[in-house]
């Protein structure tokens, strides 16, 4: 049941109830109106009999305790009463008719008999004022289960408000009962989607973070690496020539000083290379709009001689737009990132890098024929760091089945998003 049929069930109950309420408080207030109009004119008919019979003082005592409704009776003996005129009349602004008394003879006594709006107006006070009580219990009534009602048909919230400050405080699970009213049921759904999906992206958070702390320590390992086996090589092979020079150079000639000038000048250009290569490693010069293309490149032709058994084909579809060191340095290590992936787990024969721009977006396609996305978690691993380089630009990754079979990694980068884009620098911590 939801929570319109609820409401309106209830109050319709209720209304029910009170309409039969005011039903019997009618009836029962027509009765006791039926019983004093018949009692009163039971009397009036007994004054009217014993007019003829009783003496002129017993009557009048009679006509006293009479109780007469509507009328005035009173006889020759008693003078002629001059009663004000009720208090709603001159409210209303009602002018009283005269007392017009009309004389009947009944034996020997006369009787004197005029209309009496007094206790007509009394009948009717006492009607509106019991109307106006029954008006109020119904209203009273209706407002205390209306409260009631909502107050009951509510209090799931309370339920859902504490499930949310559970999510809010880090708790996988918010604890949701079963609800009986359709509307809050789906609120507990999409509470409970919204856990899981928190729980995902916790989940790859701690995933990413402990990818990006494995990859700065590899990155640190290749490069100390490198550092002592081809840089610290280069300098002991130059601290030994020059040890040579200082030691020998009264007695060597100027052939051999000139040989061991050439072994400086090799091994410096051999170090300048290498740490040239150790640069581009760790940032490619040339991160722009003229230079990425060149960049890319020189990523795929370096893969390429890699001479493995992949066929890597660049596209470059049009001069690339003005874009940003942050965007620049995303596209790279989205391309970096995703031929890496294709050599080691794809299986494929062919891949192609292509790069368009629309005008509005910078568009970045990774296209191989090999077995596609693996099962599991679809965004882990480095598909993940790929996802984050690209949100952090204000971009949109999306990892699509290739139709010749495959993967169809799509980035598309707006190009409106890159004029206020962060700088580079928060970038660079990622690898």
């Amino acid at each position: 049941m939801d929570l319109r049929r609820r409401l309106i069930g209830s109050l319709g109950l209720l209304l029910g109830c009170l309409l039969a309420m005011t039903a019997v408080i009618q009836l029962y207030s027509l009765r006791t109106d039926i019983e004093a109009e018949v009692a009163a004119s039971a009397r009036l008919v007994n004054v009217l009999l014993a007019a003829g019979n009783e003496r002129p003082g017993a009557l009048d005592e009679r006509l006293a305790r009479a109780g007469l409704r509507h009328l005035s009776i009173r006889t020759a003996d008693q003078p002629a009463a001059s009663t004000p005129p009720h208090p709603l009349l001159a409210w209303l602004g009602l002018a009283p008719e005269e007392r017009r008394e009309q004389a009947i003879r009944i034996g020997a006594q006369t009787l004197y008999i005029a209309p009496n709006p007094r206790s007509e107006i009394d009948e009717r006070l006492a009607d509106t004022v019991r109307i106006w009580i029954t008006l109020l219990f119904i209203s009273g009534t209706t407002f205390l289960v209306t409260w009631w009602c909502a107050d009951r048909a509510l209090a799931p919230v309370r339920e859902l408000e504490a499930s949310l400050h559970r999510l809010a405080r880090g708790e996988p699970d918010p604890h949701l009962p079963a609800f009986a009213l359709r509307e809050f049921g789906r609120v507990a759904r999409a509470i409970e989607h919204l856990a899981g999906a928190l729980a995902d992206a916790r989940a790859a958070q701690h995933e990413l973070a402990r990818q990006l702390i494995t990859v700065q320590e590899e990155e640190r390992r290749a490069l100390a690496r490198e550092l002592h086996d081809e840089m610290g090589q280069t300098l002991t092979a130059l601290s030994v020539t020059a040890t040579h020079l200082e030691r020998h150079a009264a007695h060597l000639t100027p052939a051999a000083v000139t040989e061991c000038a050439g072994d400086l000048r090799r091994e410096l250009r051999t170090g300048g290379d290498q740490l040239r290569t150790m640069l581009k490693t760790l940032r490619p010069h040339g991160l722009h709009a003229s230079g990425l293309p060149q960049t890319l490149r020189e990523l795929v032709h370096g893969w390429r001689s890699r001479h493995t058994e992949i066929d890597f084909a660049l596209d470059l579809r049009r001069p690339l737009p003005e874009i940003g060191d942050a965007m620049a340095l995303a596209v790279y290590r989205v391309v970096q990132e995703a031929v890496t992936n294709v050599v080691r787990h794809s299986g494929a024969r062919h891949c192609t890098v292509r790069l368009t721009s629309t005008g509005a977006a910078l568009t970045l396609e990774v296209i191989d024929d090999g077995c596609g996305l693996p099962a599991g978690p679809r965004w882990h691993g480095g598909l993940l760091g790929m996802q984050e380089r690209v949100d952090m630009v204000g971009g949109r990754l999306d990892a699509l089945p290739n139709p010749a079979g495959g993967l169809r990694l799509r980035a598309v980068f707006p190009l409106a998003a890159d004029a206020v884009q962060a700088p580079a620098t928060p970038l660079k911590a990622l690898p």
